[in-house]
């Protein structure tokens, strides 16, 4: 499973859940207890405790995000596929961005529906669907190429999105399973937040590639197509600082997320 930084984690699921609408089929207002796994930061088990009259649990893998989670809600160590709870302890089990991350996200559903006495969900992006409109004009070309190829590359199915939610949980066998679609929007305009110009900075030194680098190869980008888009790349954020010093630069982003809920 890939391992995440509390500041990705922090950046990426900034603003999420402003609107919450998405979540009404979770019926918060009658869970008892709620497992929120593989936690993260703990930015959906905050949403989850606020909208939730009962208590609600985070679980993570990892030691340090955990001690960020645990400053939301309670927490506990564990694995998604081995969770530490005996059958039917929730009302509601709930993960964000998990099963895309997972070799055998039906594993981790036969757990959630293990420990549920009630209802699972799941919230999960659809990658390969992600819009990108820039003010620099190479920049969503660019994004669209460097994301095929790491869609490519990756061995999940990170496009998991609804439709595969849906077919993990009929595998698994939940039932009466709905689909909402929540788009997370991603701005960056003047003032720019410490936040966008770091993520500049990383655009004109190709470093952002970089952390990618062995994952895109591992799909049908060589090494000479891969040195090609880094060069184009770090051209592209040397275009972003330029149109920053002159608060000209703006970006969205959306990523869609589908919410998807069943009963056990």
């Amino acid at each position: 499973m890939r391992q995440f930084t509390e500041e990705y984690l922090r950046h990426t699921r900034r603003g999420m859940w402003d609107d919450r609408a998405a979540l009404e089929p979770l019926d918060l207002d009658d869970t008892e207890r709620v497992l929120d796994v593989g936690c993260g930061t703990g930015e959906l088990s905050g949403v989850l405790a606020e909208e939730s009259p009962g208590e609600v649990v985070g679980l993570d893998a990892d030691p340090d995000l955990l001690a960020v989670a645990g400053e939301r809600v309670p927490v506990a160590a564990g694995d998604a596929t081995r969770l530490p709870f005996p059958d039917d302890a929730f009302d509601l089990v709930v993960c964000q961005a998990l099963l895309i991350n997972l070799p055998d996200p039906a594993a981790a559903v036969r757990e959630f529906a293990r420990v549920s006495r009630d209802r699972v969900a799941a919230v999960e992006p659809d990658n390969n669907a992600v819009a990108v409109e820039s003010s620099v004009e190479s920049e969503s070309r660019l994004e669209g190429r460097a994301r095929r190829a790491y869609l490519d590359g990756v061995p999940t199915d990170v496009s998991l999105g609804g439709e595969g939610t849906r077919r993990v949980f009929d595998e698994v066998g939940i039932d009466d399973v709905e689909t909402r679609r929540y788009d997370h929007e991603r701005t960056v305009a003047p003032p720019y937040s410490e936040a966008a110009l770091a993520d500049a900075k990383r655009k004109a030194t190709g470093e952002g590639l970089a952390d990618d680098r062995e994952t895109m190869l591992s799909g049908d980008l060589d090494a000479d197509e891969y040195d090609g888009l880094r060069t184009a790349w770090r051209a592209m954020g040397r275009d972003v600082i330029d149109q920053m010093q002159a608060d000209a630069y703006r970006r969205s982003e959306v990523v869609p997320f589908f919410v998807t809920v069943g009963r056990v």
